[in-house]
This record gives structure tokens, C-alpha cells and sequence, in this order.
């Protein structure tokens, strides 16, 4: 018997869900920084075994902004937790609040089993973790607790285990060689943006996007051209740096990990340009790939 299903990974910005979902999967199916508000598409990470194939859903975290991109964020949010057969509510062992517990009661009414999955438990202890426990068990309706470390990898077959449990008798709806409904454009954007996200200062990454303007293949390398959209000059000098070191550093990095996921030298070429008003532009958002009719 052939089990298959979708699974949707639901969470508070910077609980894990990117980090859970690319350990689940085996492979960087989603970028990831110690920064909230990373993830800004539903990502589709595709978990297959011999007789099973589990697509997970990474989504942004929760986002009250009132830009047009925030507006995109909550849709993608909204939409992905429909025509699931599981939901997963992730949160962070060391920083479980009252916005967790009204997620996890959010979920009350729904059709299909809730998970709650306790993540980064590396870095609590038991006496931080029995209150919340004692917390959660007041959730009757959740079919199952699990406690676990996305970064270190552990009890992870335990999440999984739980999930084909529920999954239902199905056809893959995926190629089985596949590990994302990502394309490669999508994902080295990602990389540049995930780069941007390490080396740059805390104001600027969240105003930030990126855009291909070129990737073709060619006999023996990949040349790439990507611009750095960004909201101010003062942020487009932080980002270019002195005498281009930080584009640079960003650059080298980036098509590092171009060349490993294309498996092909990579000629790599990023600028910087400045649009006031990327997020609330509707145009430019759809240029970028956060159409919110596309969600």
C-alpha cells in the first residue's frame, strides 16, 4: 500500500519550519537565517520513501504588517493550511507564548489531525519544558505532542513515523526523484537572499528582494545576473559596501552554493537597485514572485 499526502507546517516567525522541513526532507529545500520573516513563498518540500511520499508546506510565519507583501505573506499562510491531510504547529522550546497556545486552539475545528511539535529542545531543559507540556496537554483535540531538534536532527523519525500514520492510501503526486516544486531560478534567488540575510546589518534584509534577470546554460557554466532590490541609497551603499567588499563577500558565498545545487561552474554577477516602494508596489511584487493571486 502507497501512502501520500500534504502536510502543512504552520508557526510563529523563526520557530524552525524552514530548518525542520529541509532535515525532514534530507535536502535545502528552503533558505534559512536566525532572523524572522525569512521565509516569504509556500515552499513544497517532498519527502519520499519506498512506499510514501509526504509533501510538506513551508509557510511563511505570521506577519500584521499592512504592506502589500504582508498582505501576501498572511494569504500564503492562510491558503497552505487548506486541503492538507495534517497539520504540524511548530514552536520554540525556549520561547513558547500565548500567541502559540491561540495558534494551536486556531486549530481546533479543523478536519484532519493536528501535530504540535516542540522544536529546539537542544537548547531548553527539562524544568523549562514540563510547564508548557502540562500547558499543551490541555489540547485535547491534538492528535500528537512531539519534542524535537530540527538543528541536530534528533527524533525526527519519530515526527515522521507519526505523520505516514495519517497519511492516506494514494498515489505520489510527485516525481519520487523530486525534492521541491521549486524551480532552479526560484532557488538561487533564494541563495542570494539567504546570503544577504547572514552578512547584512538587521534593518536591511526585511527590505530586500531579489531578482534574475539572467540564468542560461551554456557548454561548461552557468552564467547568472541577479539584481538586489532594496528600499534607500542608505542600504544600497551598506549592501555594496567599501569598495563592493560586502557585494562581494555576498557574491562569493552565494555562488558557492549555486554550484553545488546546479552541480555546474557558475558565473555570477549581482548589482543593487533601489525601489522606495518595492513592498507596496502590486506590479513589482508580481515581477518578483510574491503574487498574491497566485495564492
Amino acid at each position: 500500500m502507497f501512502r501520500s499526502g500534504f502536510v502543512a507546517v504552520i508557526g510563529k516567525p523563526n520557530v524552525g519550519k524552514s530548518t525542520l522541513i529541509n532535515a525532514l526532507i534530507g535536502e535545502k529545500v528552503a533558505i534559512t537565517s536566525p532572523k524572522p520573516q525569512t521565509t516569504r513563498n509556500k515552499i513544497l518540500g517532498i519527502k519520499n520513501g519506498e512506499d510514501f511520499q509526504i509533501v510538506f508546506v513551508d509557510t511563511p510565519g505570521i506577519h500584521n504588517g499592512q504592506s502589500e507583501l504582508a498582505k501576501y505573506l498572511r494569504k500564503s499562510t492562510e491558503t497552505a493550511t487548506n486541503d492538507v491531510d495534517a497539520v504540524v504547529v511548530l514552536l520554540d522550546a525556549s520561547k513558547v507564548t500565548k500567541t502559540d497556545y491561540d495558534l494551536i486552539a486556531k486549530q481546533e475545528n479543523r478536519k484532519v489531525p493536528v501535530f504540535v511539535v516542540i522544536n529546539k529542545i537542544d537548547i531548553s531543559s527539562y524544568e523549562k519544558l514540563y510547564p508548557i507540556l502540562d500547558k499543551l496537554n490541555e489540547f485535547r483535540f491534538v492528535k500528537q505532542f512531539v519534542t524535537l531538534s530540527a538543528l541536530r536532527r534528533s527524533n525526527l523519525d519519530v515526527l515522521l513515523s507519526a505523520l505516514l500514520n495519517v497519511m492516506p492510501e494514494g498515489p505520489a503526486y510527485y516525481p519520487t526523484d523530486q525534492y521541491t516544486d521549486k524551480n532552479e531560478r526560484f532557488m538561487v534567488a533564494e541563495i542570494v537572499r539567504e546570503k544577504s540575510l547572514l552578512f547584512l546589518q538587521e534593518e536591511i534584509p526585511h527590505g530586500i528582494a531579489v531578482e534574475i534577470v539572467l540564468f542560461k546554460k551554456l557548454k561548461n557554466i552557468i552564467k547568472i545576473s541577479a539584481n538586489i532590490i532594496c528600499e534607500s541609497d542608505r542600504h544600497k551603499q551598506i549592501i555594496i559596501g567599501a569598495k563592493g567588499a560586502m557585494l562581494k563577500k555576498i557574491g562569493t558565498s552565494s555562488r558557492g552554493e549555486m554550484e553545488k545545487l546546479l552541480g555546474s561552474p557558475v558565473m555570477l554577477e549581482l548589482f543593487v537597485k533601489v525601489k522606495p516602494d518595492w513592498k507596496q508596489n502590486k506590479s513589482t511584487l508580481k515581477d518578483l514572485g510574491y503574487d498574491i493571486k497566485d495564492v
